[in-house]
């Protein structure tokens, strides 16, 4: 079994890891706890861009995880960061309205943007705004995709994500996207650089074979697959990417660290 030790924080991802909807998932909160117990950093990391910052806060402590703002860190919010440091940018936001709002510090426009954001707009994708979006790219503007997932797990089941219109706009526009989340490494790099840590020093756990256990590992951190939320068998063998280690659900991660018996021996040293 890999070896692990010392890991100084660990990186979760959110849906379908400790919890897929409104469902937290079984062992989620209990892990949480044992980690942060242990003086390990938690840090949430997600591509979703449904929600605002202050609305994605908001869902994770009414599931029980009691986050603090400092551990949340999103593909939108890596997108806002990146924006702000560019030259007068003028943006055409493909996004949740209620992400919108993390983004009002920008001047908006449908047709005359230098910067093409896209998120998860749902069943409001239609051809006549793909081909709105191509306009834009043929005349110059930059894409940025929040991320670039093929499917995400529901309450109903997987989904078709992003990735399929985010691919299909690159290929028409002889353009490529510039990827935000997940499993750029930008993104796996701002959060490290945020906790003043090493690269081995931090673990990342996820059910995306693909965005977070190899985006991880290109970044040169340790990569843990949970068998919940999108994992699938048939496609993680498909995959080139070998995980450091795969587990059962998020309630295993604290025995594969060595935790259960550290606790185990802190019980034993109390009596």
């Amino acid at each position: 079994m890999q070896a692990f030790n010392p890991i100084k924080a660990v990186l979760f991802d959110l849906d379908g890891v400790l919890h897929v909807g409104n469902q937290v998932l079984p062992g989620a909160i209990e892990t949480v706890q044992q980690l942060r117990q242990a003086g390990i950093a938690i840090r949430f990391v997600t591509n979703t861009s449904t929600l605002s910052l202050s609305a994605l806060q908001q869902k994770l402590n009414a599931l029980g995880l009691n986050v603090v703002p400092e551990e949340v860190m999103s593909a939108p919010q890596a997108t806002i960061h990146y924006l702000k440091q560019q030259a007068n940018p003028v943006c055409k936001l493909l996004l949740a309205d209620d992400v919108k709002q993390d983004f009002s510090c920008f001047d908006q426009a449908d047709t005359a943007a230098n910067y093409v954001v896209i998120g998860d707009i749902g069943e409001r994708w239609s051809y006549a705004l793909l081909n709105e979006v191509f306009t834009c790219l043929v005349n110059g503007a930059q894409l940025i995709a929040i991320h670039k997932n093929r499917f995400w797990q529901t309450e109903y089941g997987l989904q078709m994500d992003i990735g399929a219109f985010v691919t299909g706009l690159e290929y028409a526009s002889n353009t490529k996207a510039m990827l935000m989340g997940k499993p750029s490494a930008h993104f796996f790099n701002m959060a490290i650089a945020a906790m003043r840590l090493k690269p081995h020093e931090v673990l990342m756990v996820g059910d995306d074979i693909d965005a977070d256990i190899g985006g991880a590992q290109a970044a040169g951190l340790h990569g843990v697959l949970v068998k919940t939320g999108k994992y699938r068998e048939t496609y993680t063998k498909l995959s080139a990417v070998r995980p450091d280690a795969t587990i059962d659900s998020v309630a295993a991660l604290p025995a594969l660290l060595g935790l259960a018996s550290l606790q185990a021996a802190q019980v034993v040293n109390a009596r």
